[in-house]
């Protein structure tokens, strides 16, 4: 899983998989789930992140981790 956070458009897409996306769909404004080709769910984008989501702490808890790389 990857977050990637574009302050030129205020969007925050967390990639859930290396699947490329085959469908979308706008579940509310500005936040839109995409899906590959089996209908499975590969990303999520969030238009004006920074109003919607608190992006100052990054909590991860109880997720088997066996490598981790953090990048700022």
């Amino acid at each position: 899983m990857r977050l990637n956070y574009y302050p030129d458009t205020d969007s925050l897409y967390i990639d859930l998989s290396g699947k490329v996306s085959a469908d979308s769909k706008e579940i509310s404004e500005g936040v839109i789930l995409d899906y590959d080709v089996d209908g499975n769910i590969v990303g999520i984008d969030i238009d004006n992140a920074s109003k919607k989501v608190d992006m100052k702490e990054l909590l991860i808890s109880k997720v088997p981790i066996e490598e981790q790389v953090i990048k700022g």
